[in-house]
């Protein structure tokens, strides 16, 4: 028997020996030690979701303090700030730039035996750092981000990692496991949804058979979510809103709201989509450069004329419709916010689309609220459906969507409804465009980690299938591989 060769790895070996060999039959003993790792991985992704969920929290109120003090003080620090979070990616970690979805989407597709050894460059450690840092970097300057996709990618490198350092002999669960219970791990740390983490492996990150891996993804979800809960206290996300569930001819607004917004988050999409292909056609160090620093203009001469409200995350707003709505909020604030995420997001740096979505999509419904004189009492309903179906056009995932607003704000009632929206927004999502935004990004991670070696001194094997025809999604030769030998290390 090989001798551990890390401190953790000692201390596997010691409650092998000392404690779950002397309790357990073999096939309980096996069963411990294959789960063991991964609850200790999301005792991690919990402290770690903990501590950049208050990181971001100053992050944003500084940005509020600075614009409130001296608002042309944005026409310098959010290009600084821009450049700062481009120039860590750039420099340090390509694949932490944008979300984080698609990168552990790709990461996914890419564990197998095969590749398994490319998907340090999508998830390591060094990865999550830079994603931290980033992220940070583009929202005290005002960026429109969210934390959300981050944190599933961080979760995932996290889960990498201790997956990695399981001693030789110790009972494994296989590479493709470990990346997917740690997006759900993360997703349910982030929001304070556990159901939401499942419902989210099951239909964006993964298409294999749930009873593979429903024990590791279940333990996971409970065990960070619970970790996070034990720090932060037992919360929702967006608290306990008053919503009225009309049925009945109401659900025809329901219905026209959700279509509405669900081809806005398309749109939205389809935007980001277009912004990333342009800004390829700058290949120098001094073009990019500029363009990041003309987004950071962009976004500071917005910020500048409609204040606080055009920059951070959008929560506060979200709360402000839901708990404090006068009516009052201006027409303009949705096309900002819209050109705020695209601006952010195309800059290069580190930032998620999932919160800021969120918010995006209460704006819209509460401006279409207005335009067809729905009375206050009737607009929560209408706000939470919008946003549901926002997030839907965006990520093309409506379950996930809606459940993930029924936890943040435990309003039952009104299930119906925001499945229906969900629907609704997929469908007339799906004819802008058959693929979601993150399968798109996936594609082009896949390329770009795929490049990272030589394919021709790997074999045929090693290259990359039909991804490298254009940006269209498409499965790689390497998706088939992972279905069949995720188990082999």
């Amino acid at each position: 028997m090989s001798v551990p060769s890390t401190r953790y790895a000692q201390v596997l070996a010691w409650l092998d020996q000392h404690l779950v060999r002397r309790l357990y039959s073999d096939r309980v003993r096996r069963l411990i030690l294959q789960s063991f790792p991964f609850w200790f991985a999301s005792v991690v992704v919990g402290l770690v979701a903990v501590g950049y969920e208050k990181l971001f929290e100053w992050a944003e109120h500084t940005s509020f303090r600075w614009l409130a003090h001296e608002p042309l003080l944005a026409f310098a620090v959010t290009p600084l700030a821009f450049l700062a979070s481009w120039a860590l990616v750039q420099r340090w970690a390509p694949a932490a730039r944008g979300s984080g979805i698609p990168q552990v989407m790709a990461g996914i597709e890419l564990s197998n035996p095969v590749h398994h050894h490319r998907t340090g460059y999508l998830l390591s450690l060094r990865v999550a750092v830079v994603k931290v840092l980033s992220s940070v970097a583009l929202l005290l300057g005002g960026g429109v981000i969210g934390r959300e996709g981050p944190t599933i990618q961080i979760a995932a490198a996290i889960f990498r990692a201790i997956n990695r350092l399981q001693p030789a002999g110790w009972p494994q669960l296989s590479r493709q496991i470990a990346l997917v219970t740690g997006g759900a791990a993360g997703l349910a740390a982030a929001f304070n949804t556990p159901l939401g983490g499942i419902v989210f492996v099951v239909e964006e990150l993964t298409q294999l058979h749930l009873a593979r891996f429903r024990m590791a993804v279940f333990s996971a979800v409970i065990v960070a979510g619970l970790t996070a809960q034990s720090l932060l206290g037992s919360y929702l996300y967006l608290g306990f809103p008053k919503v009225t569930a009309h049925a009945g001819w109401f659900l025809a607004t329901v219905a026209l709201v959700a279509v509405l917004c669900g081809l806005a988050g398309a749109l939205f999409a389809k935007t980001l989509l277009w912004l990333n292909a342009y800004r390829r056609r700058f290949t120098t160090f001094g073009q990019q450069a500029g363009w990041v620093l003309a987004c950071g203009l962009v976004l500071a001469a917005l910020v500048y004329a409609v204040g606080p409200e055009g920059m951070g995350t959008g929560k506060p707003i979200i709360n402000r419709l839901l708990f404090q709505n006068d009516g009052q909020t201006p027409w303009y604030l949705f096309p900002v916010r819209f050109a705020g995420m695209a601006l952010s997001y195309s800059s290069g740096g580190a930032g998620g689309v999932f919160a800021t979505s969120l918010s995006a999509g209460a704006v819209l419904g509460d401006a279409l609220c207005r335009l067809g004189s729905v009375p206050l009492a009737d607009r929560n309903l209408l706000v939470l459906v919008s946003m549901v179906s926002f997030l839907t056009g965006v990520v093309r995932s409506p379950f996930t969507a809606a459940i993930l607003v029924l936890e943040m704000t435990d309003r039952h009632s009104a299930i119906f409804q925001l499945l229906l929206s969900g629907m609704m927004a997929q469908a007339v999502a799906s004819v802008v465009d058959p693929h979601s935004f993150y399968e798109h990004l996936k594609a082009s991670f896949l390329r770009e980690t795929l490049a990272q070696e030589a394919p021709l001194a790997a074999g045929p094997a090693a290259r990359p299938g039909r991804i490298q025809r254009g940006d269209r999604p498409t499965q790689s030769r390497a998706a088939g591989a992972s279905c069949t030998a995720t188990g082999l290390r």
